[in-house]
């Protein structure tokens, strides 16, 4: 009969601690993964693919392609960064209603 165990959930801090102390340890770590990436096209209207110039002219970007790059880029962080907040958060509450529950 095999036993099964628990997963263990550990927190953001326990994580980084455990990375941070086998951070110099190759045999801790897989070999780099390659990520073929295809490039993909995408249709603007006139009016935007005008607007669009219009900002990248106005931000002394090298050409609308590059703009258009750094904008989408930003905007992926800023989005990254407010999905990582809200997860934090959930958790921070899940943490405080659980132990809300178990002083009762």
């Amino acid at each position: 009969m095999k036993s099964k165990s628990k997963a263990v959930l550990l927190s953001e801090t326990e994580i980084d601690d455990i990375v941070e102390a086998q951070a110099d340890d190759p045999s801790v770590w897989e070999g780099p993964i390659h990520v073929r990436m295809k490039s993909s096209t995408m249709r603007l209207s006139a009016e935007l693919a005008a607007r669009a110039a219009f900002f990248a002219r106005l931000h002394h970007a090298s050409s609308v392609d590059d703009w258009l790059k750094r904008i989408i880029k930003e905007r992926i962080d800023f989005e990254e960064a407010a999905f990582s907040g809200l997860k934090r958060d959930l958790t921070i509450k899940k943490s405080r209603r659980k132990h809300s529950l178990a002083s009762r």
